[in-house]
């Protein structure tokens, strides 16, 4: 992985960069990259950028519109307005970065002044964009040979061209949360055997509100997060255990003793945890306490199952909330959105297969209500479940609202932020998430939105996380997870 540090650039034939150091790269931006995160410009240290005229003409094609990479254009286009309005000298000659403010970066920007004749082979189209900045790549190595010259790109077939012509090519990885998705946090942790004997002296213990609490001493307890799910594995000399971690501070942590989802009594409208994961997940999403709740999983792990029962207990039983309102990502195969028919609410239903599926499962767990009595209950849980789209979020405010964002690992952060930021008093949000099926051009597993609030929200203490490892849809399902 790179760390994004932009470097010198001069586009005329005789760049005026003498007083640029050969120990700093001059990064080309591609035109994807500033769209992807307009604050790219800030985000490469000492290093130099240069910004291609086609860079600038993809910006322009790019502005009109109301999706995220439009407003990244817009936005993208703003930033380097400001720069060349902070420009005291000739443009030629580079403008400071930090005179964006950003003490970091201690770089400078150039643009493209002339035209750059690059000797291309023959098959390139010479009127296609991303050709017109490798041949600007082409130019700037051979003018400036003791410099390091670096096409950035998020595409990643230009990223293949660019290295078969011989230049250097990276991704863009400043957005990137994790290099490695195995370190993300899980929200679970399988305690050592002989944890009590190490950790347990002097240890008190109490009970509140049907929980039993447990102070305890150790060296593991300052590695511990709150809300963190701790358990001992199977076959541990030790006995049974499932606990949530109440408290942090130092080496002395307070566990709290969850409740037993697994067992019919404690079912949730019917659904009972079928794994540990599973109970783990219901101990969150049944906690009043806890505003913001994240679930990742494969396919046919529950997420869905479990949020919605959750939800409709808490929405139709205990009126907690007076109102479940489920959004998602509508990333299309086809087209958009905007050529169904209908209501806000009727153009998102083909996107909620999801819930008409777990909704139907939910409908009949109640065998002695009869048919009348299942159809009266079906339309009471959706005369209270709202389907909304991300297009209309802005400026909102939810109110005592369960709110559910479905297939999150296709937002970017700022969706994330923008779809949080929505919550009002007495409302709780929900993140469900596969971040091994991203649809979302350039988002990748390290930097999906539900990925970075998950990095981002662990120890706060009205937030949770649960990884869901074991698929329960059925057998047919994981034996199909495994081996196809």
């Amino acid at each position: 992985m790179i760390q994004r540090k932009p470097a010198p650039a001069k586009s005329s034939s005789h760049s005026n960069v003498t007083h640029l150091h050969a120990s700093t790269k001059l990064f080309v931006l591609d035109t994807n990259v500033l769209m992807h995160d307009p604050t790219s410009l800030f985000r490469f240290e000492e290093h130099d950028l240069f910004i291609p005229m086609a860079t600038l003409e993809e910006l322009d094609d790019n502005k009109k519109g109301m999706s995220e990479v439009s407003r990244n254009a817009r936005q993208a286009s703003r930033y380097l307005d400001e720069l060349m309005g902070h420009a005291s000298a000739d443009i030629a000659d580079g403008i400071a970065l930090a005179a964006h403010g950003d003490k970091n970066a201690k770089g400078r920007l150039f643009f493209q002044t002339e035209a750059i004749n690059g000797e291309l082979p023959a098959k390139l189209p010479g009127g296609k964009a991303d050709n017109q900045i490798i041949a600007v790549v082409k130019h700037l190595q051979e003018e400036h040979a003791k410099r390091q010259v670096i096409l950035v790109s998020k595409d990643i077939n230009m990223r293949i061209k660019a290295r078969a012509l011989s230049f250097a090519a990276e991704d863009y990885f400043n957005d990137k949360v994790l290099e490695d998705t195995d370190l993300l946090y899980t929200g679970t942790r399988a305690l050592p055997n002989g944890f009590w004997e190490s950790h347990g002296k002097n240890m008190e213990s109490w009970q509140h509100s049907g929980h039993t609490f447990y102070r305890v001493n150790g060296p593991l307890c300052s590695s511990l997060i709150v809300n963190e799910m701790v358990y001992f594995e199977n076959g541990s000399d030790d006995k049974p255990f499932d606990a949530k971690v109440a408290e942090v501070s130092g080496k002395t942590a307070i566990l709290q003793t969850l409740k037993d989802y697994s067992h019919a009594r404690n079912n949730v409208w019917g659904i009972a945890a079928r794994n540990r994961e599973q109970n783990f997940a219901l101990n969150l999403l049944m906690n009043p306490e806890i505003d913001f709740i994240t679930l990742l999983g494969q396919a046919g792990t529950g997420k869905t199952l479990l949020t919605l029962a959750a939800g409709l207990m808490q929405t139709l039983e205990t009126k907690l909330y007076n109102e479940i309102i489920m959004t998602r990502v509508t990333v299309p195969v086809g087209e958009d959105i905007g050529f169904l028919p209908g209501t806000e609410e009727e153009k998102m239903n083909p996107w909620m297969g999801a819930l008409e599926d777990n909704l139907d499962v939910l409908n009949k767990t109640d065998d002695a209500a009869g048919e009348w009595g299942r159809a009266a209950t079906r339309d009471l849980i959706r005369s209270r479940i709202k389907v909304k789209s991300l297009n209309f979020m802005r400026g909102r405010t939810f109110l005592n609202k369960y709110l559910v964002i479905d297939e999150a690992q296709n937002l970017t952060p700022k969706q994330m932020k923008t779809l949080i930021t929505r919550a009002g008093p007495g409302t709780k949000v929900v993140c469900l998430g596969n971040i091994s099926q991203i649809d979302t051009p350039y988002l990748t597993e390290g930097s999906s939105g539900i990925t970075y609030v998950v990095d981002r929200m662990k120890g706060w203490p009205y937030s949770g996380h649960v990884t869901l490892m074991r698929g329960e849809r059925s057998r047919l399902a994981d034996h199909a997870g495994e081996v196809l």
